[in-house]
């Protein structure tokens, strides 16, 4: 049997530790199965970074995770994945800059990581980038767009666990 493994972006973490958000009890959803059914979870040290602006490396459920740093190899492929973005310079996928965006680089950890076969997220822009790269370069991951209850994701019944 294949293992699951998924990386799990700062929308996630921010979605599942802010209660009063709208998607909270959905991603905390999401993150009970993913551990009831044996799922490595993953964060890259990217996400750890863009989480720290406004919280604290303490909030992070890090027991349940392991850390992915940002290597040469990742560095190499959020290169070419940015290209492929910048030339479509659709302003509503990407807006204008000269920078390479952390949704290109976190998607180049997660094409380079071979135990990685998803990657949740909320945010729309993200996903949104993630479609420009996979039309022209076939990801080896999936996205799950944690915005749909994880039953649907994975096509099961809406019972309790």
């Amino acid at each position: 049997m294949e293992l699951n493994c998924v990386l799990l972006d700062t929308s996630f973490f921010i979605r599942m530790l802010k209660s009063n958000d709208e998607l909270h009890e959905g991603t905390l959803q999401y993150y009970k199965y993913f551990l009831s059914q044996g799922f490595l979870l993953k964060i890259s040290t990217i996400s750890i970074a863009e989480y720290c602006v406004k919280g604290s490396i303490t909030e992070l459920p890090l027991k349940d995770l392991r850390i992915l740093p940002f290597n040469l190899d990742h560095a190499q492929r959020a290169g070419a994945f940015a290209a492929l973005v910048f030339n479509q310079r659709d302003p509503s996928i990407l807006p204008e800059r000269n920078i390479i965006p952390n949704d290109t680089k976190l998607f180049a950890q997660a094409e380079v990581d071979p135990q990685i076969n998803f990657y949740a997220t909320s945010d729309t822009r993200s996903i949104n980038v993630y479609d420009t790269i996979n039309a022209s370069n076939t990801s080896s991951f999936r996205v799950i767009n944690i915005r749909k209850p994880y039953y649907e994701t994975f096509s099961l019944l809406d019972l309790p666990f």
